[in-house]
C-alpha cells in the first residue's frame, strides 16, 4: 500500500529549503509526498513556527490525522523536530517509537442578530474591544450571571494554549492532560465605577461560558481565534465550550510536557 505523507510549510527561505531536503529524504525511504491534503495521508508534517502549525491545523480544517512539526521559527513550542534532526524523526517514525497526544479544542458559538457560527481553536479564542476601545460585557457561566466586566477583553485559552497568549497576559499554565478553559481577563478595570475580576478562572469541561457584549458607542467587538481576527455586526452573544472535535499532536517518546516547559519558558 501506498504510503503517503502531507508536508506543508510557510514561505520563509529556511522552511522551503527543509521542504525540500524532508521531500527528498521521504521518498528515499518509500513515502508519497503530497503539498495539499490528502485524504489518504497517514501524517501531516508542517514546516514553520507555531503560528504556521496553527495555520496548518485550520486550513486541514482540523483534520483526524496525526499532525507534526518541524521548527524553523523561534519559540516552536508546537514544532518541536530541528531541521538537523529530520534523519532522526524519520527513523523514529518508521519504527514507531512516538506519541500521540490527543488534544481537546475550544468552540465557541458566535451569534448576530440574524445567524449563529461556530468557530474553533487549538489555542485560544480571544474577546476584545476593537480600535482599543474599552468593550463592557456580561459574564455568564452556564445561564447564571457571574459580573458585568469591563476592560481590554477576555481570553478563553485550552490547556495546550495555556503558553501562549494566555501567559503573555498574566494567565496559569496548565498541565495538557487536564481537561478544562481557562479565562483571563485582558487589562480590566477595577474601580468604584466598574468592578471586574483581575485573576484567571478555571472552568470545567462540562461549563459554557456566555459573553454578551453591550454597546455604548460603536459595534466594536473584535473576536481573535488563534490568532486570527474575525469581525461579526451587532454580536448577540457568544457561548464558548470545550468541543467534541480533537487533535492528534505526535510527539517523540522522549518528550514530556514540563521539561518542555522549563526549556521555553523558564
Amino acid at each position: 500500500m501506498k504510503r503517503i505523507i502531507t508536508v506543508n510549510s510557510n514561505q520563509v527561505h529556511k522552511s522551503l529549503e527543509t521542504k525540500k531536503l524532508l521531500t527528498e529524504k521521504l521518498l528515499n525511504v518509500g513515502f508519497e509526498v503530497s503539498y495539499d491534503f490528502h485524504p489518504d495521508a497517514e501524517l501531516i508534517i508542517s514546516i514553520g513556527g507555531d503560528g504556521s502549525f496553527l495555520k496548518t491545523i485550520h486550513d486541514f480544517d482540523f483534520p483526524e490525522v496525526p499532525v507534526v512539526g518541524i521548527n524553523t521559527g523561534h519559540l516552536g513550542f508546537f514544532p518541536d523536530i530541528s531541521p538537523d534532526n529530520i534523519d532522526a524523526f524519520i527513523e523514529a517514525y518508521l519504527k514507531e517509537d512516538y506519541i500521540i497526544q490527543n488534544i481537546p479544542l475550544i468552540g465557541a458559538s458566535v451569534c448576530t442578530n440574524t445567524h449563529c457560527l461556530d468557530v474553533f481553536a487549538v489555542n485560544e479564542v480571544v474577546v476584545k474591544g476593537d480600535k482599543s476601545r474599552t468593550i463592557h460585557i456580561n459574564l455568564k457561566v452556564n445561564d447564571k450571571h457571574i459580573q458585568k466586566f469591563s476592560g481590554d477583553g477576555m481570553i478563553i485559552s485550552t490547556p495546550t494554549g495555556s503558553t501562549a497568549y494566555n501567559y503573555a497576559a498574566g494567565g496559569s499554565i496548565v498541565d495538557p492532560s487536564i481537561n478544562l478553559m481557562q479565562l483571563t481577563p485582558l487589562y480590566p478595570i477595577n474601580t468604584n465605577a466598574y468592578r471586574s475580576f483581575t485573576s484567571s478562572i478555571i472552568f470545567s469541561s462540562e461549563s459554557i461560558i456566555t459573553i454578551a457584549p453591550e454597546y455604548r458607542f460603536e459595534n466594536s467587538i473584535l473576536i481573535v481565534v488563534d490568532g486570527v481576527e474575525h469581525r461579526y455586526s451587532q454580536i448577540c452573544d457568544i457561548k464558548i465550550f470545550v468541543s467534541h472535535i480533537r487533535m492528534n499532536l505526535l510527539r517523540m517518546s522522549d518528550y514530556e510536557f514540563w521539561s518542555r516547559v522549563s526549556e521555553k519558558f523558564l
